[in-house]
C-alpha cells in the first residue's frame, strides 16, 4: 500500500466511524427566476475528511460553493459549520470562523510578491489601523514579526522560497494554485474548499499540490474538493459526491462511485 492508498483508507475509515461533521449542507435550494439551480441538495464533510465534489458542466457545483461560503444566498435550506448554522454569516465572517475557499482562477494580487500575497491574507492586522500604528507601535510589530514567520512557514511548506520574491504575475498555473492554498492557510482554517486545484497544472505540480494537501489534512484541516481530472482527484479523496441538474446522484467511496451507471450516464457519457 503507497502513501497515498494508506492516506485515503484513514480518511474512507474517519468517515465509516462517524465523525462528527465540521460541514453540513442541508437540503440546499437555489432559483434564479424560473430556473432550478440546486434541488434539495445536502451533503457533509467529516472532521478530518477529504470529500470530492464531481459532476458534468452545469450540474450546480460552482453555486453550491458560493451558497456554502457566503458569495449567494440560498433560496431554501441551511449551512453548518461545526454545529452551527451561518446562513447569516458573510464570506468574511465564515472565513473567520473557520471556512475558506480557494478559485478555479486564482485572485492574486498579481503585482505583489509571493510573499508579499501571503502577508496581505493574514487576518486582523494590527497595523492595518492608524491609530494602532500611533498608538500600539509594539503589538503592531509583534504581529508583524509573528506574520513573518507565518509566512516563511507556509513558503517552505509549499516549496515555494525559490520564487517567494518574484511578482505573482510571473507565476505558472501551478506554482498560483499553490500560492492560493497558501492564502487560505493564512487564516488557519478547519475547513477549506478548492476549486478545481489541478486546473491547468501540470502534471509534475499535481502530485506536489496533492502532497501539500494530504499533509495539511493530517495535520486536522477537512477539505471539500471540485474537481474535474478524476484520476488526481480518485488519488486523494476518501469519498465522492456527485451532482447532475442540480441534484446529488449518487456519493460513496470513489470506485463505487464511478462504477455507478447513473454516474456514468451523467457524468462519464456510458450508459445508464
Amino acid at each position: 500500500m503507497n502513501a497515498i492508498t494508506h492516506h485515503n483508507a484513514i480518511v474512507a475509515d474517519r468517515g465509516a466511524s462517524g465523525a462528527p461533521p465540521v460541514l453540513e449542507v442541508e437540503r440546499i435550494s437555489k432559483h434564479f427566476g424560473g430556473f432550478c439551480a440546486l434541488n434539495d441538495v445536502s451533503l457533509s464533510v467529516p472532521a478530518g475528511g477529504l470529500v470530492g465534489l464531481i459532476g458534468p458542466n452545469g450540474a450546480g457545483k460552482s453555486t453550491l460553493f458560493s451558497i456554502i461560503t457566503g458569495f449567494i444566498a440560498p433560496s431554501e435550506g441551511t449551512i453548518r459549520l461545526r454545529g452551527s448554522p451561518v446562513d447569516t454569516l458573510s464570506p468574511f465572517a465564515r472565513a473567520r470562523a473557520g471556512m475558506v475557499r480557494t478559485f478555479q482562477v486564482p485572485r492574486e494580487f498579481s503585482h505583489l510578491s509571493v510573499r508579499e500575497n501571503l502577508m496581505a491574507a493574514i487576518p486582523d492586522q494590527a497595523g492595518e489601523h492608524l491609530f494602532d500604528l500611533f498608538f500600539k507601535p509594539q503589538q503592531v510589530r509583534i504581529q508583524e514579526e509573528q506574520g513573518a514567520a507565518l509566512v516563511e512557514e507556509t513558503v517552505d511548506f509549499l516549496k515555494l522560497k525559490r520564487i517567494a520574491d518574484l511578482p505573482a504575475v510571473k507565476l505558472s498555473g501551478g506554482q498560483k494554485k499553490l500560492l492560493e492554498l497558501g492564502r487560505v492557510l493564512m487564516t488557519r482554517p478547519s475547513v477549506i474548499l478548492l476549486d478545481e486545484p489541478f486546473s491547468g497544472v501540470n502534471p509534475v505540480l499535481i502530485a506536489e499540490i496533492i502532497d501539500r494537501i494530504i499533509e495539511l489534512n493530517e495535520r486536522g484541516i477537512s477539505f471539500l474538493v471540485i474537481e474535474h481530472d478524476l484520476e488526481a482527484l480518485t488519488r486523494l479523496v476518501g469519498r465522492l459526491t456527485v451532482m447532475d441538474y442540480g441534484t446529488v446522484i449518487a456519493e460513496g467511496a470513489p470506485q463505487a462511485v464511478l462504477a455507478d451507471a447513473r454516474v456514468r450516464a451523467a457524468y462519464l457519457g456510458g450508459p445508464a
